[in-house]
Formats: C-alpha cells, sequence, structure tokens
C-alpha cells in the first residue's frame, strides 16, 4: 500500500475511532428516535505534494503558456489532473517558457515548454515549440502510462519525459495545482 493511501486509510480509522469515542457517551444517553446520522469529515483522496515545494512568479508569457497547456488539456478531453501534470513538468523543464535553441547551453535539441527533442521524434521545431502541439505531445505520452491519473505527479512526468532528474518535477506540483484551480474554469 503506498505512503499516500495508507495515510487516507489511516485518518479514516482515526477519525471513526474518534467519532465513536466522543459520540459514543453521547449517543448512549440520547434518546433513539430524536437520534440523528453525524457528518464525518473524510480527508480528500488526492495526492498530496511530496517533498519540498518551488515557486516562481509568472509573467505574461508563462501565464498566457499555463492558459494554453489548460486550452490544450481540455481539447484532449482530460481531467484537471493531467493538467497539473503537465504545468508542473513545464515549469520543471522551461519555467513555463517556450524555449528555442539555447546554443551551448542547450540541453543536446531540446526546444519548447517540455523541453522535448525533434531528434527523438517529438515532432519538428516549429511544432515543439507550437504550445498547443507540444502540450498535446505530452499527453500523448501521459495517456499511454498505465495508472497515471493515480500515481505520484513525478512518476508519471518521468514516465513521459524520461528526464536524468525523475524525483525533479515534484516540486512544482503545489503551484501547478495552484495555477490549474486558477485558470481551469477562466
Amino acid at each position: 500500500m503506498n505512503t499516500i493511501m495508507r495515510k487516507s486509510v489511516l485518518s479514516v480509522a482515526g477519525l471513526a475511532f474518534a467519532g465513536g469515542v466522543f459520540a459514543g457517551p453521547v449517543a448512549a444517553h440520547a434518546n433513539p428516535v430524536d437520534a440523528k446520522p453525524v457528518a464525518v469529515a473524510v480527508q480528500s483522496m488526492a495526492p498530496k505534494p511530496q517533498g519540498e515545494q518551488s515557486h516562481i512568479d509568472l509573467n505574461g508569457e508563462q501565464t498566457a503558456n499555463v492558459k494554453a497547456i489548460i486550452a490544450a488539456t481540455k481539447k484532449a478531453g482530460l481531467p484537471e489532473r493531467a493538467a497539473v501534470i503537465s504545468i508542473a513538468t513545464s515549469l520543471q523543464e522551461s519555467k513555463l517558457e517556450n524555449l528555442g535553441h539555447l546554443g551551448d547551453m542547450n540541453d543536446h535539441d531540446s526546444l519548447g515548454l517540455f523541453q522535448q527533442r525533434p531528434s527523438s521524434g517529438w515532432g519538428t521545431p516549429e511544432q515543439i515549440t507550437d504550445p498547443e502541439y507540444s502540450t498535446t505531445a505530452f499527453l500523448k505520452g501521459l495517456k499511454q502510462v498505465d495508472g497515471w491519473q493515480d500515481m505520484p505527479l513525478t512518476e508519471a512526468a518521468q514516465t513521459v519525459q524520461v528526464s536524468a532528474y525523475p524525483d525533479a518535477y515534484a516540486q512544482w506540483e503545489q503551484q501547478a495545482t495552484d495555477l490549474v484551480g486558477q485558470h481551469w474554469n477562466s
């Protein structure tokens, strides 16, 4: 059982125990005819961000790229979680900047929001630097990952990206989640 699931199960069990301990003595003296069910708050099963989180302030171009990623995700018929994974990936790969060739600073022939490589079959340089195309290409890869919806963000992103830094995506999950929450319905 993974850590997130285990913590969720233990939280629910703890709530049930606490509800029994505190409600039990009160319920024992209540008139059964007047008794009403007690609502118990249960923690969300949504994955929680892993590890320390990073954050950057976004400029207009970066915000436009967030909106482009969300639009492409919606167009692909995928849920908000796919947009969160996509934005976190782009935050790690390019800080949400649509990067062209960086000369000596370039990682091989990586380009665009997701640092996709033409030589690896992601598309032409023109396609990869188009935010809708590059997001759609990333999402196509994500959809091929069995269980991506339920796995840790960094694992889903790494399976698509095959990065030299597989755990680096996790640090952007909270900001990506916040950005999707802010722009999904705008």
